[in-house]
């Protein structure tokens, strides 16, 4: 799962048109760096559910509350983060927002301490509040830092280096969260082995705030080049008041489903990889292999940049949705080898139907990347010039919409403690995908509204 960008309510224009020196330069080295910790923090998400799901002996649904933990903070924070922006301004809610995270860290610490669940959930969700609050400010901070015909440059430098952190995180996560005795084949889970994982889960944890700590003090340097870049906020605008807009509404689902579809797959990638019917791997090395989710999605963002100049905004997104949907049905036709008592009605429906196992399916699901890169931005652009609310408006409704990330992976969940399948849980972004082709058709048609102010819009 790619880090998601989110556009901040501001008025004014950047006001450093002629402004350069080496203190800018660095600046700008520090915010850009931001894209990468937010995407690395956020992807730790995937080997980290693993690692909750053995230690504690979860459920599907209860595994997949470490992703409703953390992105149901888009939903419940976003609003908050824009307040708080407009009141103090970029370069503090940026240390603030970096703070979070470090805070988050550091309770995770505790949880791993104290063996609990529910406060690593608690941690996850205090860092993805200081996620948040970074990428509220993040990106129209980046495009006013510079010359302003500069700026889709920075944007896209800036999003490279998300995509890579999110890379990163993956690996990292498979290398250091994965490496327990605990996850070998039919180990038996002994407290011995538990307290091993947390300890490694800790470790992680304090690598990272100690990391970031040290990172504030850094940005804390450069604050007030960071000032002086950046745009003048403004007043709050509330999202809710472009529900009135039937485009604001229909992007903003599209944006819920979007989003809830990739975490969805991202969070269950690694298991289902891992599967003796699928590759029949160890957790670390399906867990270093889920980079190429992140991989093939950067390649995306690049060739669908390339695309754009040349091809239809809505044409592309349709072409995309078909190739994910294309996908989830090659992943829903795994032959799965290990049917519970509650798959006896699907496993006769299918049995006519030729199945796949071993590489074919995984690389199915990993290629899902590819297809996903460009459906956040486009989506949210489409939207933007279609609605007939206030731009700022919006573009925070659909960054609150992000939020779905927090519910559809319980869905997947559900289906697959429903169905005892994995595979059969590729449903829940099946259906998503569906929506987002819709959504592309109707676009064609829907008239274009003059965007009524600058607003710049993150990828996922």
């Amino acid at each position: 799962m790619a880090g998601m960008g989110a556009g901040a309510p501001v008025s004014g224009a950047a006001n450093t048109g002629g402004k350069s020196g080496g203190g800018l330069v660095l600046a700008i080295v520090y915010v850009t760096a931001l894209f990468f910790i937010w995407a690395l923090v956020t992807n730790l998400l995937d080997p980290l559910l693993k690692t909750m799901k053995t230690v504690f002996t979860l459920t599907p649904v209860e595994a997949s509350l470490t992703g409703f933990a953390f992105f149901i903070a888009y939903g419940v924070m976003s609003l908050p983060s824009a307040a708080f922006l407009s009141k103090i301004g970029y370069a503090k809610s940026v240390m603030v927002g970096l703070g979070g995270i470090v805070a988050g860290c550091f309770i995770a610490i505790l949880a791993a301490k104290l063996h609990t669940f529910g406060i690593f959930l608690i941690g996850l969700f205090v860092m993805a509040s200081g996620v948040t609050l970074l990428q509220v400010a993040a990106n129209p901070l980046i495009a006013s830092m510079g010359k302003p015909e500069d700026s889709s440059f920075r944007l896209n430098l800036s999003q490279a280096f998300n995509s890579l952190g999110a890379a990163c995180g993956l690996w990292f996560g498979a290398n250091f969260l994965l490496k327990g005795d605990i996850f070998a084949k039919d180990a038996l889970i002994t407290d011995a082995l538990r307290e091993q994982a947390l300890g490694f889960v800790s470790n992680v944890y304090l690598a990272i705030g100690v990391g970031l700590a040290l990172f504030i003090v850094a940005i804390y340097l450069v604050r007030h080049k960071i000032t002086e870049a950046a745009p003048k906020t403004g007043h709050l605008v509330s999202p809710f008041s472009a529900l009135g807009s039937k485009w604001a509404n229909l992007g903003a689902i599209g944006i819920f489903l979007y989003v809830g579809a990739e975490v969805a797959i991202s969070l269950n990638l690694l298991l289902f990889i891992e599967q003796s019917h699928v590759l029949n791997i160890p957790a670390e090395q399906a867990g270093k292999l889920t980079t190429f989710y992140m991989v093939f999605a950067m390649i995306g963002r690049f060739a669908g940049s390339a695309l754009l100049k040349a091809v239809k905004d809505y044409v592309l997104l349709t072409l995309v949705a078909v190739g994910a949907i294309a996908l989830c049905v090659v992943v829903i036709l795994t032959k799965d080898m290990t049917p519970t008592a509650h798959t006896g009605t699907l496993n006769l429906l299918l049995a006519s139907v030729p199945l796949t196992s071993g590489l074919i399916p995984a690389f199915a699901a990993l290629l899902i990347g590819l297809f996903n890169s460009i459906m956040f931005p486009t989506i949210f652009t489409l939207t933007l010039q279609r609605s007939s609310a206030p731009t700022s408006a919006t573009s925070g409704l659909l960054c609150m919409a992000i939020v779905g990330g927090a519910f559809l992976p319980l869905i997947f969940a559900k289906i697959e403690e429903m169905t005892g399948s994995k595979s059969l849980a590729f449903i829940a972004p099946l259906a998503c995908y569906l929506y987002v082709l819709w959504f592309s058709f109707v676009a064609k048609s829907a008239p274009i509204h003059a965007i009524q102010e600058d607003v710049v819009a993150g990828g996922h």
